[in-house]
């Protein structure tokens, strides 16, 4: 073929083709779909998205060679959607073509760091091997962090990581996620990942109205359903848990749930004096809510977790 049957490369690219060709509107539906409220998450995604929409346009046209820094920090509370939306960030960077797949690898501290001389780095480069060509979620980042120990490997793992990021950022995007208050004192003593991480996501803690939105949702996806009562009395739960200690979010939500499923079942199994309806297995009732202790001024108090915090 000689140079005149050549085909030519494109001299414009239609941005709308390509948003729907990709499978970022997809992405961009399911996100709205699975979570509630977050209205500044979902926009600093959509602008992310049109970001990289933009640049690999750009790199279509020959303007541009260079992979985008893609690194991320999630804040926020515990239950507020990181996890989620992490997932959802990863087969959004796979359809681009960012990350060769949509699968998001989650780790913890205990998955990086060893407990003995020369064990950190082999533990470190194994989940760095599995994570390549896709998204890495390392949760409450800031425990890498551990200067009032001296035996402490933390160290070892941040300086691998580092390198890492710098070296392999056309095969990895790393997420970083915990409190604000702790990451920005992480980022401080570290300021090697503050130069690496271009994208800054703040989650903001749900309104009482989204919570229990919420809290229809996960009984809904279970086949279950508040009565009127019953809803009513979910909404002042949710009022006086809110104000309690290690609140949790949507998480608490679900835990209490967990407990109101619970109380049903034994209130039925005690009650019941014949055959029952799908109705009265699938109904939570007021009874079921308001045996909770936070209504007589008692602490509901889900066990802190350790990791998972997203």
């Amino acid at each position: 073929m000689n140079a005149e049957t050549q085909t030519a490369p494109p001299t414009t690219v239609d941005l709308a083709d390509e948003y729907q060709a990709s499978g970022v509107a997809e992405v961009l539906d399911e996100l709205n779909r699975a979570l509630i409220g977050l209205a500044p998450v979902k926009q600093r995604i959509r602008e992310t998205a049109a970001l990289l929409l933009v640049d690999r346009a750009r790199r279509q046209l020959g303007l541009s060679q260079e992979t985008p820094t893609l690194h991320m920090s999630f804040t926020g509370n515990p239950g507020t959607g990181k996890t989620t939306v992490a997932r959802k960030m990863a087969g959004l960077l796979h359809r681009l073509g960012y990350v060769r797949k949509g699968h998001l690898v989650t780790v913890t501290r205990d998955d990086l760091v060893g407990q003995y001389i020369g064990h950190t780095a082999p533990k470190t480069r194994e989940v760095l091997k599995k994570a390549m060509g896709r998204v890495l979620f390392i949760d409450e980042a800031y425990y890498l962090y551990k200067p009032d120990n001296e035996r402490d490997y933390g160290q070892e793992a941040i300086e691998i990581l580092l390198q890492v990021m710098e070296n392999n950022r056309d095969d990895l995007v790393v997420i970083m996620a915990g409190y604000a208050d702790r990451m920005d004192r992480f980022f401080s003593a570290n300021p090697g990942f503050r130069s690496r991480i271009a994208h800054h996501i703040e989650f903001p803690d749900y309104t009482g109205e989204e919570l229990l939105r919420i809290a229809e949702g996960m009984l809904a996806d279970q086949n279950y359903r508040f009565d009127g009562p019953g809803r009513a009395a979910m909404a002042e739960y949710i009022a006086l848990r809110r104000k309690q200690p290690h609140f949790a979010n949507a998480r608490s939500i679900r835990n209490a749930l967990d407990r109101a499923r619970l109380r049903q079942a034994n209130r039925l199994f005690e009650s019941a004096k014949g055959p029952l309806n799908a109705e009265a297995l699938s109904t939570i009732t007021e009874a079921d809510i308001r045996a909770s202790r936070v209504f007589r001024g008692g602490l509901d108090v889900d066990r802190q977790p350790t990791e998972g915090s997203a």
